[in-house]
């Protein structure tokens, strides 16, 4: 009979230190067979040269070369419907345990139920991990063991909650010799799967000590190069979240922290509330008729409305996969509330081009500046886009660098005037809430 193994799946998880599912798997009775699957389900949903694919593809590379070279092992990669591919994995080996990490959005819910029962009714157990946030599900929830819907007593209580608890990092590699060692494991080209190497790229992150104590006076200035961009790689865990909350208490600021700690409000909400992904938070905001004008969506897509800080917001977010915060809270803002475009359009745009699209945050953020979301920005609260550059760009750097022709006699006019704008938009939203 085949020597039992066990099985740990990478997914959200995309490092081989400090990895709790991994670390469980590592520590367990057998040898351990890595393994990534590119969900087809996933890709096929996407552009050929998504940065995104590109930047898993090279990180699982990088990985595969570090196994592979230290410890005889590495990873199995495959290609399809991972149902389908646990079908194979179990008429190949004699597998005891599969072993792999939560993960919260709802098609993976509904994934990893499926992959559960097949695997039972093959007696092979399913063991999965609490690694991508601190606090998950039901442990930050109001005393009566209801979710908060309010960030700031969530917050409150998470700090609390951490304060009382130590935070416990997982040494997986000295366990690495327990890896299954052989020379044949599966491995994919980009081409492989369908996808060409993407001309954009994914930043490094940066979570130094004066990036950290500066947080809170750069973060607003989109021509500062002061945010961390950790989104990515807090997305696809290349860096654990641990040691990242660890950087943040260690230089104590606060504003940093924070932070991180809407990351998991807005994980919190997904999970309790899963139909947010879709559907208002807030019920009644759903009758909002929105004017869903195509010739204005696609002037906003291309950085085309006539309002020089939106667009550039737009354009550096079509460049570069990356756009800065606060810049995201104004274009969103505007499509909604200006244009009165379903926030939904524009979540969908974003799903697309962000190098750290996550659905959680997406989706909340999206419902923040729509109104409609928990702890929502009031619906009356409406940007005026040419007020912020006073406020975060007053220099037009930021304006110069992403839409140099603000000034040319090329630059469209304002495709909608602000002031007929907000008062439409506080008709509507009035009209759908009453």
């Amino acid at each position: 009979m085949k020597k039992a193994i066990n099985i740990f799946w990478f997914r959200r998880d995309l490092r081989l230190d400090d990895n709790k599912g991994f670390y469980e798997a590592l520590t367990g009775n057998n040898p351990v067979l890595p393994i990534f699957i590119f969900d087809s389900e996933i890709l096929e949903s996407l552009a050929k040269d998504d940065a995104r694919v590109t930047f898993i593809h090279d990180t699982l590379q990088t990985m595969q070369a570090n196994l592979k070279e230290s410890y005889g092992s590495g990873i199995a990669m495959y290609h399809g419907k991972p149902i389908a591919v646990f079908r194979k994995l179990v008429a190949q080996y004699n597998i005891e345990t599969v072993y792999t990490n939560h993960d919260y959005e709802p098609y993976a819910k509904t994934r990893d139920l499926e992959i559960e029962n097949f695997l039972s009714n093959h007696s092979i157990a399913f063991k999965t991990y609490k690694d991508q946030v601190i606090f998950e599900k039901e442990e930050i929830v109001k005393s009566d063991g209801t979710p908060y819907v309010v960030y700031t007593p969530y917050m409150k209580t998470w700090k609390a909650t951490f304060n009382s608890n130590k935070l416990h990092f997982f040494e997986t590699e000295s366990f690495f010799d327990r890896l299954l060692k052989t020379e044949n494991l599966p491995n994919l080209s980009l081409s492989d799967i369908g996808f060409i190497r993407a001309s954009k790229t994914i930043s490094e992150y940066t979570v130094t000590p004066g990036l950290i104590q500066n947080y809170e006076a750069t973060r607003n200035f989109p021509a500062k190069n002061s945010t961390s961009k950790l989104g990515p790689h807090l997305r696809f865990g290349t860096v654990s979240i641990r040691k990242i909350i660890e950087k943040a208490i260690s230089e104590q600021n606060e504003i940093f922290w924070q932070e991180l700690i809407w990351r998991e409000f807005f994980m919190h909400i997904l999970w309790h509330f899963p139909h947010t992904a879709t559907q208002s938070f807030k019920p009644q905001y759903d009758r909002i008729e929105w004017r869903n004008n195509e010739h204005e969506f696609k002037a906003w897509c291309e950085g085309n409305t006539g309002y020089p800080l939106v667009d550039a917001g737009m354009r550096q977010l079509n460049e570069t996969g990356f756009m800065h915060n606060r810049v995201r809270m104004l274009v969103g803002s505007f499509l909604c509330k200006h244009l009165l475009i379903d926030w939904r359009w524009g979540e969908a745009y974003f799903a697309e081009k962000l190098h750290d699209y996550e659905m959680a945050s997406n989706v909340g953020n999206w419902q923040w500046v729509a109104g409609c979301g928990v702890d929502a920005a009031p619906y009356f609260r409406i940007f005026n886009p040419t007020t912020q550059i006073e406020k975060f760009d007053k220099n037009l750097e930021y304006i110069k660098k992403w839409c140099p022709d603000f000034q040319e006699l090329t630059y469209p006019a304002p495709i909608v005037d602000h002031k007929m704008a907000r008062e439409r938009c506080l008709q509507v939203y009035k009209s759908a809430l009453q």
